[in-house]
């Protein structure tokens, strides 16, 4: 039986995903937490064939529209391999409230590890047309405004919006759709 209702309907088709931090705990509030998440999209863009159309990383979740030549594979080993090297940042770190929330979170369900960072499942939605990804790239450069953490979309430094507005980005972002 799947974890998840959520599919990835055609693999090698742009989705629309998200991913959240286990009770929704702030992660993401220092630059070298999402520097690790863009560095890990920058390896799969590299080696992978990961496409990135746009993001957004708050500081408990992440929003991506992204392609690959096997989707699912490609994202399963982004969650596996950010969760690891966040969870070694954090240890170094001395982070000790974040990580006895990650590991009582998991040691509820299993006791093969220490801490569980991603909830499970990433909700995958195909982008069925050039409209649907419009609607999904707007909402996703909206969220932080929506949030009250900026006034414009591209100020959010760890958004695909400032590569939308012309500006430098974090990561490189696949515009010629």
């Amino acid at each position: 039986m799947a974890r998840t209702r959520y599919r990835f309907a055609s693999p090698d088709q742009p989705h629309f995903m998200t991913s959240t931090v286990v009770e929704w705990l702030p992660i993401f509030t220092r630059p070298e937490t999402a520097q690790l998440v863009f560095d890990s999209w920058a390896y799969l863009q590299a080696h992978e064939g990961l496409r990135i159309y746009g993001f957004v990383v708050l500081e408990n979740h992440l929003h991506i529209v992204a392609q690959a030549p096997n989707l699912p594979d490609v994202w399963r080993r982004f969650k596996s391999y950010s969760a690891r090297t966040l969870i070694d940042l954090l240890e170094e770190q001395g982070a000790r409230r974040l990580l006895d929330r990650m590991g009582f979170t998991f040691k509820a369900r299993r006791g093969d590890r220490a801490y569980q960072l991603w909830q499970e499942g990433s909700h995958p939605q195909c982008i069925e047309g050039e409209t649907m990804l419009r609607q999904k790239l707007e909402y996703i450069h909206n969220n932080p405004v929506k949030r009250g953490f900026v006034d414009d979309p591209e100020h959010w430094c760890w958004s695909s919006a400032r590569s939308y507005a012309g500006r430098a980005g974090v990561v490189d972002v696949y515009r010629d759709w």
